[in-house]
């Protein structure tokens, strides 16, 4: 009879065990607001050096060569009611036919200190839950894994309204497929704009495509 009631007490304990560990992921991966209560839009145009240079002033923009291309983004998006204190997003411009994202993004905010551009794990897992995002994580070349595409990263929610300039430049042959990135020409119905809701641990709460 001992012997019996300590296994049942044992199989409680891990049930308790399980039941707290699901628990604890539900909440840790539990969204502090949906995408409805941002509004988010975004939008996209081809222009010249000094449309470009006027939207991201006093920041420097990349100059564009001959063949090249520049795209001027926005996304804005209203302040939700609570908003999470370190939570954060990221903005992504993906050419749908290549899969692949810009080297290099210019990025100015009405809070400028809380935008940058770059990649992170949070990429990965956004590719993973979100089969339209292909082509924002990582590839995988010869074994190693590479990223040489950049996102939008913005650290407030106060950052509203992000201006970004990509000037994309012609392919290269040759060039290794480590090392691939968007390039011109494109039109402004190729380039998909997404909205990513990352939490403090690098978790993905949600994905919106806004454009495309």
């Amino acid at each position: 009879m001992g012997r019996r009631a300590g296994s049942i007490v044992g199989v409680v304990v891990l049930l308790v065990a399980v039941g707290g560990v699901a628990g604890w992921r539900w909440w840790h991966n539990r969204p502090p607001y949906g995408p409805e209560a941002l509004a988010a839009t975004a939008t996209l145009s081809l222009v010249d050096q000094v449309t470009a240079d006027a939207a991201i002033s006093p920041a420097q923009v990349e100059q564009a060569g001959a063949g090249d291309q520049i795209v001027l983004g926005r996304v804005t998006w209203v302040r939700p009611p609570e908003p999470q204190v370190d939570g954060s997003f990221r903005i992504v411009v993906l050419d749908k036919r290549t899969r692949l994202m810009p080297g290099f993004i210019n990025v100015t905010a009405a809070r400028p200190d809380a935008v940058g551009a770059g990649s992170d794990g949070s990429l990965d897992r956004a590719e993973k839950r979100y089969p339209w995002l292909q082509g924002i994580g990582k590839r995988e070349v010869n074994g190693s894994f590479w990223s040489a595409g950049s996102a939008v990263t913005v650290s407030s929610v106060d950052a509203s309204p992000v201006t970004l300039v990509v000037v994309l430049h012609p392919a290269r042959r040759g060039t290794p497929p480590e090392q691939a990135v968007a390039t011109a020409p494109v039109a402004v119905t190729d380039l998909l704009v997404a909205l990513i809701n990352v939490g403090p641990d690098g978790q993905v709460y949600w994905a919106q495509r806004l454009l495309n």
